[in-house]
């Protein structure tokens, strides 16, 4: 059987966003009264589970205050998000997760959900964080069902962003072999013993592979030659566009920067799954990219995760 990749299955379970519905108003409303319309409570940039599970509610159920956020369509059934300020958010503070405390509920059966929450949470992080026209500090108005920020003053329109970002896994050897190695870092700020694929931001004027190059040497001292599209992910913490590669190591001494990478580490196939299985590395958790990349090269499942 082969190994499903948790980033293709976000990209198989994607969802019609229904982009030229944004501006129809009757129809939205249609839409919202709808009994069988399914609605993701945020409050201000988080949500909340019941039971483990995401929770989604009909529209006659949901607060009458908040963004109205259409998130689209999966599976014949509509889907919003109802974007509230934390003071509205009915429960207790303490019911609202960040998205990365909820990734748990997004995999196996829950993946199916993982590209509308996702959606909805990116959305709620920009409309967190825009909260003036940068053009000329006037206030913004929402418009095309939460897509769209109009200030009201100059009538600037500001639109969602995603920022790149590359992650990427570094091998060295002969593809396949026994021997071949791939390399794996630890944040300075993470727990002994929790490593990951390396990763970075894409700076202006850069190209994505030069990117993977650039972070690579400057996080390890790692040079990097050949680099390899891998797929992409959707990583909204905060706004995040994950594009991930495969690359070839030309050296293989480490020498870590001491600001981002606190530890940085070769693994064959055989060291990477018997410390996997004993618990002296923890491996990324199966929503992610970065999972995808590791059991991808590993050529199978592997245990344990955070």
């Amino acid at each position: 059987m082969k190994h499903e990749l948790p980033h293709l299955a976000l990209s198989k379970h994607a969802h019609n966003r229904h982009g030229l519905q944004r501006t129809d108003e009757s129809w939205l409303d249609e839409q919202w009264k709808n009994p069988e319309t399914r609605v993701l409570l945020v409050s201000g940039n988080r949500m909340r589970l019941v039971d483990g599970q995401v929770e989604w509610l009909a529209p006659t159920d949901c607060p009458d205050e908040g963004l109205r956020l259409l998130l689209g369509e999966q599976d014949g059934v509509a889907r919003f998000a109802l974007i509230m300020a934390p003071d509205a958010a009915p429960g207790e503070k303490t019911d609202w997760i960040e998205l990365r405390g909820a990734l748990g509920a997004l995999t196996g059966d829950g993946v199916v959900q993982a590209p509308l929450v996702m959606h909805a949470i990116g959305m709620a992080e920009w409309h967190w964080a825009t909260r003036h026209c940068p053009r000329c500090g006037g206030g913004l108005r929402a418009e095309q069902a939460g897509h769209v920020l109009t200030c009201v003053d100059c009538r600037r329109q500001q639109f969602p962003r995603s920022d790149p970002a590359v992650i990427m896994l570094i091998a060295h050897g002969e593809p396949g072999s026994p021997d071949e190695r791939c390399l794996l870092g630890r944040g300075a700020t993470w727990p002994e013993g929790r490593f990951s694929t390396l990763a970075g931001f894409v700076e202006p004027g850069e190209a994505m592979e030069d990117a993977v190059r650039r972070e690579v040497m400057e996080e390890t001292g790692v040079a990097v030659g050949q680099v390899d599209y891998f797929g992409n992910q959707p990583w909204p913490l905060p706004a995040s566009l994950m594009v991930g590669f495969v690359g070839r190591a030309t050296s293989t001494e480490i020498n870590v920067d001491d600001a981002e990478i606190a530890e940085a580490r070769w693994f064959t196939r055989a060291e990477m799954v018997e410390q996997a299985e004993a618990g002296r590395i923890v491996l990324p958790g199966g929503v992610s990219i970065s999972r995808s990349l590791v059991e991808h090269w590993f050529g199978g499942p592997l245990p344990g995760s955070w």
